[in-house]
């Protein structure tokens, strides 16, 4: 059965999709059977993949406000033991879809759920902000990943996300846990990163991975390439922080 992650932070710029899609094309390369759901309108994380939504039949809009299987929105991709389930525009107008809708927290856990028994984990890449469509993503998880940047606003809006995943897991979903910060856009050479690195460890105790990833042209140039970077640039700084941040994942859930 998947364990299921959702890769959420409600500010914007902080790496969240680069994080989920290369986490789950690392844990594909390290042998798990991944799938990626991109509940991000941008779709950022279905491009970053190589797949062109335009062409996709059936979307996480789909699966969340028509009631479509998500069986049948799965696309393979190129990528080793990596799926997607993508993501569309429509998605930016789906809250008010279904704001009147019963248990419209619920909708993407009950799309997703028939999936688990497929994969060994799923990546939800949520969008950012906190409505209605990051909700789903917290009800639906088992654990929520988050990324911060080593900027001098990280940790800007953490505590609205906290209270977030404080409600819903009082409300709809009692086993919802951290599953760890990430530190992103790391330089280990600016007096100003140890600074954040310091008030995020103080924020989150024992949570943070002890794995950053740096800043790189690479990272940055791989998703005009419809490639994560631990593929693009496999022998590069950003690649191997990925790789070693999806391994650390990997040794905390055995």
């Amino acid at each position: 059965m998947a364990k299921i992650i959702a890769v959420s932070n409600q500010k914007g710029g902080v790496g969240k999709t680069t994080t989920a899609v290369n986490l789950a094309a690392a844990f594909g390369i390290l042998g798990k059977k991944t799938l990626l759901v991109d509940i991000d309108p941008q779709g950022n994380a279905t491009s970053g993949v190589g797949v062109d939504r335009r062409r996709a039949k059936i979307t996480t809009y789909d699966i969340i406000v028509n009631d479509s299987k998500a069986q049948e929105a799965v696309v393979k991709t190129n990528f080793e033991n990596l799926s997607i389930i993508p993501s569309s525009l429509d998605l930016a107008a789906a809250e008010l879809e279904i704001v009147d809708r019963d248990r419209r927290e619920a909708l993407l856990k009950s799309a997703i759920l028939p999936l688990k028994a497929d994969y060994d984990y799923i990546f939800i890449d949520c969008p950012p902000s906190l409505g209605l469509v990051t909700t789903n993503a917290l009800n639906c998880c088992d654990t929520v990943l988050i990324p911060i940047q080593c900027e001098y606003y990280a940790l800007e809006g953490l505590s609205q996300l906290m209270n977030t995943v404080r409600r819903v897991k009082r409300m709809y979903n009692p086993h919802l846990d951290i599953e760890g910060v990430a530190l992103t856009m790391y330089d280990g050479r600016l007096n100003l990163t140890q600074q954040v690195v310091n008030e995020v460890k103080k924020y989150f105790p024992r949570k943070v991975f002890s794995t950053p990833v740096p800043r790189g042209v690479k990272v940055s140039e791989a998703p005009s390439f419809g490639m994560p970077v631990v593929y693009y640039d496999p022998s590069g700084k950003g690649a191997k922080a990925y790789m070693d941040l999806a391994k650390e994942i990997l040794k905390n859930n055995k």
